[in-house]
């Protein structure tokens, strides 16, 4: 593995590393402040509609697309990986260049799976930042880490398919602008293959049915203006020409979207956890406690350092899991897209949680980024799959290759 970033990525590296210092850090007390006072927090800031134009005529616009579906000029995951990295340093950022979660997923998964028709209809305008999506998969009533559990049911009836269930963790689908839906359901539920059973569908959020119950909060939390919606679907009808790619394909569909929707997050976690390793360092060399410095005392340098190998560490292994993807493929990456799912939210929890400790009180508030990023990281350790799953997953693989080996 080649340790050195291409000239092209440094280059994006420096151009994107130059507007966040320029337009995004500035901008964070000017977001905070309108989030606190705004009467609807789920209209997207105008700071960020008055970034977008910026960042499109830099070209620091859907830098996710993957090379392997959208050619030209995109980015490998190898390469979109450092930029990730900096857009996590600030968790709103990534929607100011059009890669935020879940939307980037939904785009991926439109341009992967949709039909011209959906394409048209849906994927130009996500990519063009004009409409916001959800992904609908976890339910509340069920254990999800098994998704085989899930049973919100899609009919046929006809020309169309009519849905029944209730979903949450729907990240995006409190926002104003969330234009569209992609649930996923069961369509042959019976089926003795239960991998067979699902099928995605695409929902406009304003069909007839659809229903917001309330905005989830974490930790108190709510995530505004994306929110965590739970939704009640009661006789949704929708055209059948809205299945994705067919009956059955629902399993086929998440293994693809959410390969590179793991890595992702974990890109932008490092970037967490790097941003508080930083501001951990500058708050302890600025505040003393029994006549010294806190960056004298040992116990500090202690946890600096662990945070530093850890990042360090698991960077490494994203970047190992990235090329292997663009190499081999997901399929034959998913022991390393486990390892960093694994590694990536607990490193960054753990090293948020210690800079949090090194702030004091003051850690805890809204005066800096700490807390909503611990937020961030602690969801991750059961978004796309609980941390449980994952080391289930891993451990079977590890076990068969070395069990069978001569």
């Amino acid at each position: 593995m080649d340790f050195e970033y291409s000239e092209k990525v440094q280059g994006l590296q420096k151009q994107l590393g130059g507007f966040m210092d320029e337009h995004i850090y500035p901008a964070e007390e000017n977001y905070r402040e309108y989030m606190a006072t705004t009467e609807n927090p789920w209209i997207t800031p105008p700071i960020i509609e008055e970034l977008k134009p910026k960042a499109q005529a830099a070209g620091l616009w859907n830098l996710f697309l993957p090379k392997a579906h959208s050619g030209g000029d995109a980015l490998t995951n190898l390469e979109y990986a450092p930029l990730a990295e900096i857009m996590g340093r600030v968790l709103w950022a990534s929607e100011v260049f059009n890669c935020q979660a879940p939307d980037s997923g939904n785009m991926e998964t439109l341009l992967m799976y949709g039909s011209d028709e959906q394409k048209n209809a849906w994927l130009t305008p996500l990519l063009e930042g004009k409409i916001r999506s959800g992904f609908a998969m976890t339910e509340p009533n069920k254990a999800s880490s098994d998704a085989t559990n899930i049973s919100c049911s899609i009919v046929r009836e006809g020309e169309d398919y009519v849905v029944n269930g209730r979903k949450w963790y729907t990240t995006g689908a409190m926002r104003e602008n969330c234009d569209i839906l992609i649930v996923m359901g069961k369509t042959d539920p019976d089926n003795t293959n239960r991998h067979k059973q699902q099928s995605m569908i695409l929902v406009p959020k304003k069909t007839k049915g659809v229903t917001i119950v309330r905005s989830v909060k974490t930790f108190g939390f709510d995530d505004a203006p994306y929110g965590e919606a739970e939704i009640e679907f009661e006789n949704v009808r929708v055209p059948a020409s809205n299945i994705l790619l067919g009956e059955g394909r629902g399993f086929e569909i998440a293994q693809g979207r959410l390969g590179p929707g793991r890595i992702h997050h974990c890109m932008r976690l490092i970037g967490c956890a790097q941003r508080a390793l930083e501001l951990a360092c500058k708050r302890v060399e600025s505040r003393s406690t029994f006549g010294k410095k806190l960056s004298q005392h040992q116990s500090v340098r202690e946890d600096i350092a662990i945070a530093f190998c850890n990042i360090e560490q698991a960077r490494l292994l994203t970047l190992m899991a990235a090329e292997r993807m663009d190499k081999y493929g997901n399929k034959v990456a998913r022991d390393l897209i486990a390892a960093i799912k694994i590694t990536a939210p607990r490193m960054a929890c753990q090293v948020i949680d210690d800079a949090i400790q090194m702030h004091g009180g003051a850690g805890l508030t809204e005066d800096f980024c700490l807390a909503e990023a611990y937020n961030y990281a602690r969801q991750i350790r059961l978004a796309d799959g609980p941390d449980q799953v994952h080391m289930m997953s891993l451990g079977k693989q590890i076990i068969q290759r070395f069990a069978e080996a001569d």
